[in-house]
């Protein structure tokens, strides 16, 4: 039950942080939607797992940045602080990208946009042709 509460609190997090972004950077809605996301994972894959993912040493400089922004939003500068977040989510959450795609390329209308030969091309040139499975 908590793992289901967990993903609907990240997608609500998620969902903020776009209305926020799209509002104009609300910081309001913005540091809503970050205790939303990070609540979320927490409840999703369990606190032990969640502080042993984000004190990674190779994600290190993602987990702060990640909360270096988080910090930046609750201090009132939304603007600055979604900028170190976005660099932050894209070094902790960047090897999470390749499967999403290739999980996105199988459903039947998004996956045959995904399958256009351009996108493919630039997405193999960017990520690599060899998705982990």
């Amino acid at each position: 039950m908590a793992k289901e509460i967990g993903v609907g609190l990240t997608a609500f997090g998620v969902f903020f942080m776009l209305l926020g972004v799209f509002l104009f950077f609300d910081a309001g809605l913005l540091a809503i939607g970050n205790i939303l996301f990070v609540s979320g994972i927490t409840l999703t894959i369990g606190a032990q797992r969640t502080m042993s993912f984000f004190a990674q040493k190779s994600k290190i400089r993602g987990t702060i940045c990640f909360a270096f922004g988080i910090l930046l939003v609750f201090i009132r500068w939304p603007m600055f602080g979604i900028i170190v977040e976005l660099f932050g989510i894209l070094n902790l959450f960047g090897d999470f990208f390749p499967l999403v795609y290739a999980f996105l390329r199988r459903l039947p209308v998004i996956g045959s946009f995904l399958s256009h030969p351009g996108l493919v091309h630039a997405f193999d040139r960017f990520a690599g042709p060899a998705l982990p499975v």
